[in-house]
C-alpha cells in the first residue's frame, strides 16, 4: 500500500512534547482521514498519545480542534476522507488548541 506524505501543524505545546520544530510530515498509508492522520501522529510521536484524542475512545479532546483547507473539521466523522489538498500534501492538517477563559 502506498504511503502519502501528510503535512501536519501542531500547536507549540505539542511540538515541544514531540521534540519538533514547525511542521511535521507523516507517512499515511491508505485513505487519508482524520483517524489515519492522528494514528500516524501518535505512532510517530508516542508522547502525544492521549493528548489530541482520548486514549480509550479515540474521541477528540474537548479543547482540541482540527482544521484543513480553512474548514473546521473537529466535529466531522473520524473516517471521512480529508480534502484532496491535504491528501496530496498541498495543504497542511492543523491541530489547534482552543482558547478558553474569560
Amino acid at each position: 500500500m502506498d504511503e502519502r506524505p501528510i503535512r501536519v501543524i501542531l500547536p507549540l505545546h505539542l511540538r515541544r512534547l514531540a521534540g519538533v520544530d514547525g511542521e511535521v510530515t507523516l507517512a499515511v498509508a491508505g485513505e487519508v482521514t482524520q483517524r489515519s492522520v492522528l494514528d500516524a501522529l501518535e505512532s510517530t510521536y508516542p508522547t502525544l498519545v492521549g493528548l489530541t484524542r482520548d486514549r480509550a475512545t479515540k474521541r477528540r479532546r474537548a479543547l482540541v480542534r482540527f482544521y484543513a483547507c480553512g474548514e473546521d473539521l473537529s466535529n466531522e466523522e473520524p473516517d471521512a476522507p480529508l480534502p484532496s489538498a491535504v491528501a496530496d500534501g498541498v495543504e497542511p492538517y492543523l491541530v489547534v488548541g482552543s482558547m478558553a477563559g474569560g
